[in-house]
């Protein structure tokens, strides 16, 4: 299935259910509806058991002779990015129109603002991960957390000084590779990696780095959308 099909199906038959405090609002109408246990989903011809944000199996709602899903449920079975924002009031499936910086609470021993190591070519990223490996060839890596919220990662990355072997994106939790570059070479450049996250929580970004060679990830200009 489609993911754009997929969406427009989601947008016109599933019942957004967030968990956001709707029953605070004061537009919301009582209805009288059921669980419907028997009904069955695939997705792709397999069969899938929707859950909810807990990870409980749920059934869907009937009202007026139509099937109703959390939009959360579905959008997880569909590998489809779900985000809800408050202030508009609105579901925001797929991607985003603004890209949102990696950045914002990123973790790693070499996360630095150091000028001398967020420069490249000449330009000050001002943040960025940057791993100089002087001692030996070794792995290079770092987390990152889209929690299901992003449909895309675009990550830029250069090899400084030595090329780069065996670049991974994982979706960690399903141990699952989403994109490899086997080797990224300095004459490369600093290079944007495309990388379909919609559904993954935890990201695991790792790199084979050469004796004398550097990872630079500028983070500013490295973002989900």
């Amino acid at each position: 299935m489609k993911k754009k099909t997929a969406v427009v199906l989601i947008g016109l038959s599933m019942l957004a259910s967030m968990g956001t405090g709707a029953y605070a609002a004061t537009k919301l109408e009582e209805i009288k509806a059921y669980l419907n246990p028997e009904i069955q989903v695939k997705v792709d011809g397999t069969p899938v058991q929707l859950r909810d944000v807990n990870g409980n199996a749920i059934a869907p709602i009937m009202y007026k002779d139509a099937n109703y899903f959390p939009i959360r449920a579905i959008s997880d079975a569909l590998g489809v990015a779900v985000d809800y924002d408050q202030e508009s009031k609105t579901i925001i499936l797929g991607e985003k129109v603004d890209g949102v910086s990696i950045a914002d609470g990123f973790d790693s021993r070499y996360h630095t603002k150091d000028p001398n190591h967020t420069t490249y070519k000449g330009k000050d990223y001002k943040e960025a991960y940057f791993d100089n490996n002087v001692d030996a060839t070794r792995g290079s890596s770092f987390m990152l957390y889209p929690n299901k919220e992003y449909q895309k990662l675009y990550l830029q990355i250069a090899a400084v000084g030595e090329d780069l072997e065996d670049i991974k994106i994982e979706d960690s939790d399903k141990d699952i590779i989403l994109k490899r570059v086997e080797v990224l070479k300095v004459e490369d450049g600093l290079v944007t990696l495309e990388v379909d996250i919609g559904g993954v929580s935890t990201l695991f970004i790792h790199s084979d780095a050469q004796k004398g060679g550097s990872v630079f990830i500028p983070l500013t200009t490295s973002y989900y959308k």
